[in-house]
């Protein structure tokens, strides 16, 4: 159901209501509020409003800083993750970075048996969470982290917290397989930073085929000796499905009935797809790790995509099994 501007707005004003009643000086809020009614501003923007103007009581009790936007700006192979965690459960170790250029979702992973720590970081200028500030005050299960009113979900071993960082980003710190998983998930949302961080793998595109870009860069292990890069490309018009990627790493991908091929000037192999996955060509890298290539597209291309890719010899996987950078 659609709401009307006016509904939207009493949500919104409710929402800080109910903040205001639980903060030390709920007086800072309200008129917060009322200045943004006198100026006569739309929803979305009251919205945002909702998101921000309790800084002003929870700055005045803990003196807490804002997160802001990080400077460094993302190259689609070696992209920068704009936000990490000063505080983690002990045990769990990082494995897992992806970034890429544009609005591309930030994630990294902290794993220890079972359990994961996760945290996204979405854009606002991405439609599927433009209207975050809005859905955050729309339900009673608010907290605030940093300043900032956020959504806390989820029961059991499984909670998310989700909040502004800015008006740019939305941040999602979510924990699975973990006891009394929404404090563990709170607690890790208030320690979230703007520590910049780099991916930085040992793969970058060359040439793409026509219609294609670079879509995103992840690397993944439990520690240095198992690394892999991966790398995606997908049609600009249709960011969020990848149909291009190039991945490297120790294993022999498994290749049952491969043809023999000419791929980066030595011998290579070639996978027709099969029982849902897609074509995909193979080669032994000079370091002995394995390269592989795959997609919904011809072998020449999967080829021509195989030969293009550049090696880096320094990937930075120093990070890979350890708490934090």
């Amino acid at each position: 159901m659609t709401r009307s501007e006016h509904e939207t707005e009493t949500l919104i004003r409710d929402s800080l209501d109910r903040l205001a009643a639980r903060a030390p000086d709920g007086r800072a809020v309200h008129e917060a509020l009322a200045r943004a009614g006198r100026k006569g501003q739309p929803a979305t923007r009251l919205a945002l409003v909702a998101a921000a103007v309790v800084v002003v009581v929870v700055g005045a009790v803990s003196g807490m800083q804002l997160l802001t936007r990080p400077d460094p700006a993302p190259a689609a192979s070696h992209p920068v993750l704009g936000y990490g965690p000063e505080w983690l459960p002990e045990g769990f170790t990082e494995q897992y970075r992806e970034g890429g250029p544009g609005i591309t979702p930030q994630a990294r992973q902290w794993t220890a048996g079972p359990a994961k720590v996760t945290l996204m970081a979405y854009s606002t200028a991405d439609p599927e969470w433009s209207q975050t500030a809005l859905k955050i005050a729309s339900i009673k299960d608010q907290v605030l982290v940093r300043g900032r009113v956020a959504m806390d979900t989820g029961s059991g071993g499984d909670a998310q917290v989700t909040w502004l960082a800015d008006e740019q980003h939305v941040l999602c710190a979510t924990v699975t397989g973990f006891p009394d998983a929404r404090t563990v998930a709170k607690r890790i949302a208030d320690s979230v930073t703007a520590e910049p961080v780099g991916v930085h793998g040992e793969l970058r595109f060359g040439p793409l085929p026509a219609g294609l870009a670079e879509l995103s860069t992840a690397v993944k292990g439990t520690g240095p000796g198992d690394a892999r890069t991966e790398l995606t490309a997908a049609d600009p018009a249709r960011p969020s499905i990848p149909v291009v990627r190039a991945v490297a790493g120790a294993g022999a991908p498994g290749m049952t009935g491969a043809a023999p091929v000419t791929v980066r000037g030595g011998q290579g192999f070639f996978g027709a797809p099969a029982n849902g996955r897609d074509a995909m060509v193979a080669v032994r890298l000079p370091s002995g790790r394995w390269l592989t290539v795959s997609g919904a597209r011809p072998e020449a291309e999967l080829i021509a995509v195989a030969n293009g890719v550049q090696l880096d010899p320094a990937p930075d996987y120093r990070w890979l099994g350890r708490p934090t950078s």
